[in-house]
């Protein structure tokens, strides 16, 4: 179940991956941290920002942005300049990735196939894949 975060969050996790994310990724994370997507051929969990405010929430955002993405830079073919925001359960995962070696967070929406290490656009931003 997707609830609200608080934009401390979104920029604490920030300043952890040393990224920015796009602005309608935050947008729609600070009003439903996490929720469900639907790409063409899959499913998608998305992961949620880490909500310290209390134990409750804690629970609910324990498998956090921070640490799916240090598991699957795990995998020796996951890209250096990208963010895990999603994961299908079979060891895929959506990304947001990096351009140029800049900070700042491209908007589109990739997914990153695990047993080839190669990533494909399947949307331009996180409302396309919202709503798709």
């Amino acid at each position: 179940m997707a609830f609200p975060v608080d934009l401390k969050y979104i920029i604490e996790t920030e300043e952890e991956l040393g990224v920015s994310f796009p602005t309608l990724f935050k947008e729609k994370m600070t009003a439903e941290n996490g929720g469900e997507a639907i790409t063409e051929n899959d499913n998608w969990n998305l992961y949620p920002f880490f909500d310290k405010s209390d134990k409750k929430r804690i629970s609910r955002t324990c498998n956090h942005i921070v640490l799916e993405t240090k598991q699957a830079r795990e995998w020796d073919n996951f890209p250096l300049n990208a963010i895990a925001i999603a994961g299908n359960g079979c060891g895929d995962y959506l990304i947001l990735i990096s351009l140029d070696n800049n900070k700042k967070l491209s908007e589109h929406i990739y997914l990153w196939h695990h047993e080839t290490g190669d990533y494909e656009q399947v949307a331009e931003n996180i409302k396309g894949l919202i709503e798709s």
